[in-house]
């Protein structure tokens, strides 16, 4: 698997929900796969779901929202949903996801804003292989000590690793 770490400029970590913005459409640009937007905060995921429905006044991405089988959790609109009727059905599922779970049998693109490295998210479901990762680190040092870590478990499991600076 590859993993690409971008690691962001002061300006780029600024307009975070810009920057994923911009780089989930690149993904979907040069790729024919889904890609899996990894969020844990619920504050970023309600944000990132407005940001992509309107990334340019022409157009917008689109996407869908995974929530956690069998937690309680809010909607987009902020009304209580009941997540265990979340969407396990990978045939319906729109070419931008995004959640705090790896669905079973994903295969595609991840792009990582968690704390965890992906494998983590793999080893809680059934058949995943992303073929490639994105992950983002922004220039504060927890940001920066998080991304060392997953580096290094990264390259002890033998992944192919880059890095760019943005």
């Amino acid at each position: 698997m590859k993993i690409s770490f971008y690691v962001l400029s002061e300006s780029k970590a600024q307009d975070f929900l810009g920057f994923i913005c911009q780089l989930t459409q690149t993904a979907l640009n040069k790729s024919t796969q889904s890609l899996l937007i990894l969020i844990e905060d619920d504050a970023l995921l309600s944000s990132l779901d407005e940001a992509l429905w309107a990334q340019e006044a022409t157009s917008f991405i689109p996407h869908q929202c995974l929530l956690d089988t069998g937690a309680q959790g809010t909607d987009t609109e902020g009304t209580d949903v009941d997540t265990a009727t979340a969407h396990t059905n990978n045939e319906s599922l729109a070419p931008v996801l995004l959640g705090n779970h790896m669905p079973a049998d994903f295969k595609g693109i991840v792009l990582n804003t968690t704390i965890r490295p992906v494998n983590t998210f793999m080893a809680a479901t059934s058949n995943a292989q992303p073929t490639r990762v994105l992950e983002l680190i922004k220039p504060d040092a927890t940001s920066v000590e998080e991304g060392r870590n997953k580096y290094k478990t990264y390259q002890q499991l033998g992944y192919e690793l880059t890095h760019f600076k943005v």
